[in-house]
């Protein structure tokens, strides 16, 4: 059987997928700069203990180094540019905080609704909970048999299976970041 892992390219993919300088590792792994160079350039077999003090500074185990594919890390951080327009349309805008939700448990958007602008007639209804806190403007929430306009810093939180519906009955703009489990928009 032909062995092809190459243990410096993986420990350089791990490296660079942790977003890590070979300095920052060397550093939090407390060995020399030079270590990590050598291993990574295979011009040096660390024993088991050296690799897993090295592997300690990502921190990453042996069997998940040496574990078939590389994941890569979610992302983190959003610029606002990075929000995905689910939903712009009527006065509305839900942009959604990360492109992909598949695997996730909680959606987050940054809402906006124009002055007048309304969910519609027809009330919604989802398997999820929810909740947003307002920014700016008025913001009427309708759940169920109860009514409130919200004003900024107010919040709300419910059963998203109970019939609801969004409006914003002032006459600026009003901004919202809500959050729904599971994602459901």
């Amino acid at each position: 059987m032909v062995n092809d892992f190459d243990l410096g390219e993986r420990l350089r993919a791990v490296r660079q997928m942790q977003g890590l300088s070979q300095r920052e590792l060397a550093k939090r792994a407390g060995v020399s700069n030079a270590i990590i160079s050598l291993i990574e350039q295979n011009r040096t077999s660390p024993s088991v203990g050296s690799l897993k003090k090295v592997l300690g500074g990502i921190p990453m185990s042996l069997a998940d180094f040496f574990a078939g594919e590389l994941t890569p890390r979610r992302q983190v951080f959003f610029a606002a540019a990075d929000l995905v327009e689910i939903a712009g349309r009527g006065g509305l805008s839900y942009r959604q905080v990360g492109p992909d939700l598949a695997g996730h448990a909680l959606q987050i958007l940054h809402e906006r609704y124009a002055a007048g602008a309304d969910t519609g007639d027809t009330l919604l209804r989802h398997e999820s909970e929810e909740g947003g806190v307002v920014l700016r403007g008025r913001l009427e929430v309708t759940v169920g048999d109860q009514r409130r306009i919200l004003e900024p810093g107010d919040a709300y939180y419910f059963d998203s299976r109970l019939p609801h519906r969004f409006r914003n009955p002032g006459d600026e703009e009003c901004e919202v970041v809500s959050a729904c489990t599971p994602p459901s928009f």
